[in-house]
């Protein structure tokens, strides 16, 4: 899944390329990914495609007046186009692009999703608020002072882990980033908010900052197309299962959940000891 650094990066490389031509054409091929019905997408022809941004984990495209608003969900992309192959319009249901936005210079973009669970959701609007998960969003992970981010905190209780994914605690932070966070800050993803010293906060802090500019820094720049594999390559933990942790050595563990799962390194953060690999798995603290 796409997650801050990404849809930074993505965001930059739309205002390096896009930004400053019109919309020729805005096209929908998915109508389950487009969750708005007012306004029209052919409101979008003819309009200055302006700027774009994001909220936490949401790509925020500005179209004249209006707002496209994208959630990639775990398997949507946006692939740019230097030039289309055809310029026929899109047939409904045309594999994995739900929607495609054509601009005058003849280049333009795909949102795509690959996978039969289809969770890409694009929002039309004329203001971001107007998207249920923006409005929900708490403050940008990359946003917040030590003071903030030590109350958000300890304002949900539960394990750290669900804690920094929780987009209403903090925006942005998604599951490969916080098996990050927590790797460079010692701390078990099943250790409980409530009950870290003011010292681990800030640690976890400092760890937040250090792994999302440095990927943010990494990012920003790629081609849409380079952003995945860069991601995977500066990886320390997550999604490494069985191979050695680049701190100490130790195998890297894996704790499965029903459609997810988390990676962490025993000896750096659970005192040498693995965590039980089941749903009801016990807190190593």
């Amino acid at each position: 899944m796409p997650e801050l650094p990404e849809v930074e990066a993505l965001a930059a490389y739309l205002r390096e390329r896009a930004v400053g031509h019109t919309v020729e054409r805005f096209e929908v091929s998915s109508f389950s990914a487009l969750k708005t019905y007012d306004p029209q997408p052919s409101v979008l022809t003819g309009l200055l495609l302006g700027s774009a941004g994001r909220h936490g984990k949401f790509l925020d495209i500005g179209v004249g007046d209006f707002h496209l608003v994208v959630h990639l969900a775990r398997a949507g992309w946006l692939h740019y186009r230097d030039s289309f192959k055809s310029p026929a319009p899109l047939k409904p249901g045309s594999g994995p692009i739900a929607v495609r936005m054509r601009l005058d210079d003849g280049s333009g973009f795909d949102l795509t999703e690959a996978g039969t669970q289809k969770s890409l959701a694009a929002y039309l609007v004329r203001d971001p608020s107007e998207v249920p998960g923006v409005a929900r969003l708490g403050p940008d992970a990359l946003a917040v002072s030590l003071d903030e981010f030590t109350e958000r905190i300890r304002s949900k209780k539960g394990q750290i882990k669900g804690v920094l994914v929780d987009q209403e605690v903090l925006a942005g932070i998604g599951n490969a980033y916080s098996d990050e966070i927590l790797h460079a800050a010692r701390l078990s993803p099943f250790a409980l908010s409530g009950k870290l010293t003011d010292e681990q906060i800030a640690v976890l802090y400092t760890a937040m900052r250090e792994i999302e500019n440095d990927a943010v820094g990494r990012s920003v720049g790629q081609r849409a197309a380079e952003l995945k594999g860069e991601k995977r390559a500066g990886m320390r933990v997550h999604a490494r299962t069985g191979l050695p942790c680049p701190a100490c050595g130790d195998t890297v563990r894996e704790v499965s959940f029903a459609d997810k799962s988390l990676q962490y390194c025993p000896t750096c953060q659970t005192g040498g000891k693995p965590l039980a690999d089941r749903r009801l798995s016990k807190l190593v603290r």
